[in-house]
């Protein structure tokens, strides 16, 4: 069950390199699919996604280490798990609030399949990060 976990948080470090890749290249996020396009959102939106990817690269790489540690067996992988899988949850559910209340204001978000990528990348964070936490707090006790 573990390395199931594992391979989960490690999964979820695709979203760091999508981050990494935003950040460094916007353009070249939005041609690969990784941000909006700026004909489906408002400039609104695309200024708060490059601000939001540049504070991921802070925290985002906590459920990744996690995992690689629970590979390790590593004595701390419980509380990695649970650190990382409580800021996975957060941003997933901040990120995703954030989202819902642009959208209810007007602000225009992105393509309907952009906005399904979205809501399912928020949902798997929340995921994910939820079964961290539950692994985490299993081995620890």
């Amino acid at each position: 069950m573990t390395v199931l976990v594992a391979i989960l948080c490690l999964a979820m470090g695709i979203l760091y390199v999508g981050q990494v890749i935003s950040v460094a290249n916007l353009g070249l996020a939005q041609r690969l699919g990784l941000q909006e396009k700026p004909a489906d959102v408002d400039p609104l939106f695309t200024r708060l996604e490059v601000w939001t990817a540049r504070w991921d690269l802070v925290v985002l790489w906590t459920l990744p280490v996690a995992g690689i540690l629970i590979l390790l067996d590593h004595a701390w992988w419980p509380y990695a798990a649970m650190i990382g899988g409580g800021i996975f949850v957060d941003t997933g559910g901040r990120e995703w609030a954030k989202y819902l209340g642009l959208r209810q204001e007007g602000v225009r978000t992105g393509s309907p399949s952009e906005q399904r990528a979205l809501v399912i990348v928020f949902a798997a964070m929340i995921l994910v990060g939820a079964i961290a936490i539950v692994a985490g707090l299993a081995e620890a006790a």
